[in-house]
């Protein structure tokens, strides 16, 4: 990694104690908040012993495509899966090209490379972090069968040029909703939908830490094709649509009945999860507003930005410094990412790493995440927000 900010010089602190227990994501106390109702879904799955698929999975897959806006949810084991089950489905061949963004978690390229596929790298904006349109327009060869747009940090991608691209060169689109559940999008025409509706196919992540968190590892494909969610259900259960009767190559991700009464606790709190996370987003942005070394978070004119994380650019001071200063004052914060996947040693087969990707190989050096959940207090934000202005100066 290469920087040319200045180091931060260390603060003496002003603030007058110490947080403690301040956490990146709590879900203690969230859970706190739902228990009864979490703890009797979960005892009613025991008391059912329908562990695996059953009433709780059905009911759940219903509500999910109901709340999303779409004919079909899948539910499946995790997010990773949802993403390789998708491309699974699509039938597309080794070789075939896959374009994504390199400013995203892992995941969305490894399952490309697992199925043999080429991953083709594009860049992202500097101010939503989300898919450029024009890098896209360029990366489309003969060779595309697919495109996956990620909906970064809870900001959804611009989709309405993105799916034109798409709808031109007759290529499908999967939406890689993990970590922007509950945020929506607005044409130009005047409609508003939500994120994980738009694609051909859509994939999302119900890890404890996302906007709509199960209790161990959870996902769920979307689509508004029959035949296509036919297939995506046949392929998260061992390409079978009757038992023993194996019509293609499938795999075994199912979503577990006590994950699945979890999330239905947690859905119709959804909405109300997200604003929570705006309402602690727009905390950060008055502290931080007219700071020359703090660039806050963009929230897109034709979108919902739910907040999965509450992401800064810092200009003109070391980064990685700062992380080192905030953990020793008790405040947590994360990197997202250090490492953009066009450099990854995993990746290391498809000579990505000279890429030119000028916007994502300079935010791997600016970027910060600061605490972002549903329980944040004025108090906590006050503390968190005061000692990241004391030590970027």
């Amino acid at each position: 990694m290469t920087t040319t900010a200045n180091t931060v010089t260390s603060h003496p602190q002003k603030t007058e104690h110490r947080m403690q227990n301040l956490q990146m994501v709590d879900l203690k106390r969230q859970y706190n908040k739902i228990k009864p109702a979490v703890d009797a879904a979960i005892q009613s799955v025991i008391d059912s012993t329908a562990f695996i698929g059953g009433p709780q999975v059905g009911h759940l897959a219903t509500e999910m495509a109901a709340y999303i806006g779409v004919e079909h949810a899948i539910p499946c084991a995790n997010g990773t899966d949802a993403l390789q089950i998708a491309l699974m489905a699509l039938g597309l061949q080794p070789g075939d090209e896959v374009i994504t963004p390199s400013f995203t978690y892992m995941a969305t390229v490894e399952v490309v490379a697992l199925l043999k596929l080429t991953p083709v790298f594009v860049d992202v904006y500097p101010d939503t972090f989300t898919m450029d349109v024009e890098s896209l327009r360029k990366a489309i060869t003969p060779k595309t069968k697919a495109i996956i747009p990620v909906h970064l940090y809870g900001q959804c991608a611009d989709m309405e040029p993105i799916l034109a691209i798409a709808k031109e060169h007759n290529i499908p689109v999967i939406e890689d909703n993990a970590q922007a559940i509950g945020g929506s999008y607005t044409f130009s025409d005047g409609r508003t939908v939500k994120t994980g509706s738009m694609g051909t196919i859509s994939c999302t992540s119900f890890f404890p830490s996302k906007n709509l968190g199960c209790y161990g590892d959870g996902g769920a494909i979307f689509t508004n094709d029959a035949a296509l969610a036919e297939r995506l259900k046949m392929i998260a259960n061992h390409g079978q649509k009757v038992r023993y009767y194996h019509e293609m190559v499938g795999c075994n991700s199912r979503l577990d009945a006590i994950q699945a009464a979890v999330l239905r606790v947690k859905l119709p709190l959804l909405d109300e999860y997200c604003a929570a996370r705006r309402t602690a987003a727009d905390f950060y942005d008055k502290a931080f507003a007219g700071n020359p070394r703090i660039t806050t978070p963009v929230r897109a004119a034709n979108g919902y930005h739910v907040f999965h994380q509450y992401t800064l650019k810092l200009n003109g001071v070391n980064r990685d410094d700062v992380h080192k200063q905030l953990a020793d004052r008790g405040i947590p914060s994360m990197i997202y990412y250090p490492v953009p996947c066009h450099k990854q040693e995993m990746l290391k087969e498809y000579n990505t790493a000279n890429a030119d990707l000028p916007v994502t190989n300079m935010l791997q050096d600016v970027v910060i995440s600061l605490p972002m959940h549903t329980e944040l207090t004025e108090e906590e934000l006050t503390y968190i927000t005061k000692n990241v202005i004391e030590i970027t100066g």
